[in-house]
């Protein structure tokens, strides 16, 4: 059996997982981050990959390798990332630091990559060539594949789309976290509502409360935006809503769906789909999984290949 390890690393928690082939998880561990330091977090990894193996009955030495999502921005000339949520702003060698504490092959990106290979290997977007994750949670990112290939910029930072600029009205939060982000994120949301928690906030929706259905309709109009920008830019077949804020989906998706029409391109906006993750918080698994199946060579993602970063 062809198989793989996988990790998913969050500014709160870490996912480790032994995933297959046909992109079925065999056991998986989650546990709250140690991120006091670089090394703290590769230890926990390592552990935790050593609990999933045992529980899958699965040798290290079997694995094909090991895939990393990581939340920033990784640079695989040098093996070094960028990830401030986790290790501060600093640049660390991440790719040096996993490869002394494991033998198998790593393959490292940014969390970003991973949720949209998760989705078009096995979620909404299945086989889809142009695809968007828009993952909106405590931040603002997206994952995109356009042709069939992952699509990460000159700089590895392509899809920092909390950057988008969606109002000439300046404010200053918008220098930290960008206009996208600082309007429509789950802190946005919760802070519009006068509450502690974006998921207060939903259930507050749920039970007919005006402020929080004026805070979630209020969201929902900056995300259908974003939406609507990215859908101009790339026409893709589908726009995959993810991340812990999609957890209101039922309240936020119709909305969204409604009000890009008014804003994207309208040949574009009429063949794109915008559809909720399937895969929730596996999708980043799934996607440090299909990096390590796809390292090896070639281009198409639908081809079984893969572009190596």
């Amino acid at each position: 059996m062809s198989y793989v390890l996988a990790a998913d690393l969050g500014g709160t928690k870490i996912a480790v997982a032994v995933v297959d082939a046909a992109g079925r998880i065999l056991a998986r561990r989650k546990a709250p981050i140690n991120n006091s330091c670089l090394e703290a977090t590769a230890d926990q990894a390592v552990v935790l990959a050593d609990e999933v193996l045992l529980e899958a009955g699965l040798r290290l030495s079997g694995a094909r390798g090991l895939g990393v999502a990581v939340p920033g921005i990784y640079w695989p000339a040098s093996g070094r990332a960028w990830a401030p949520n986790l290790w501060g702003t600093a640049e660390v060698p991440l790719a040096e630091v996993l490869a002394s504490r494991i033998t198998v092959r790593t393959v490292i990106d940014s969390d970003r990559s991973a949720y949209v290979l998760g989705e078009q290997w096995v979620g909404a977007a299945r086989g889809l060539r142009d695809v968007v994750f828009l993952a909106v949670g405590t931040g603002i990112g997206a994952g995109i594949i356009t042709g069939g290939r992952l699509c990460r910029g000159a700089g590895g930072i392509a899809g920092a789309v909390g950057w988008f600029a969606l109002t000439p009205a300046w404010r200053d939060e918008y220098r930290a976290l960008g206009c996208f982000e600082a309007e429509a994120a789950g802190p946005a949301l919760a802070r519009k509502a006068g509450t502690a928690t974006a998921e207060q906030v939903a259930a507050a929706a749920r039970a007919g409360d005006p402020g929080a259905v004026r805070a979630i309709q209020e969201t929902a109009g900056w995300i259908a935006m974003g939406v609507a920008n990215i859908i101009s830019l790339l026409n893709p077949e589908m726009v995959v809503l993810g991340g812990g804020l999609m957890q209101a989906g039922d309240l936020l998706l119709e909305p969204i769906r409604r009000q890009v029409r008014l804003w994207a391109q309208p040949l574009a906006a009429g063949q794109v789909r915008i559809e909720l993750t399937r895969l929730g918080e596996d999708a980043g698994l799934l996607g440090a999984a299909r990096l390590v199946f796809l390292e090896a060579g070639g281009s198409d993602l639908n081809e079984g290949s893969f572009t190596a970063p």
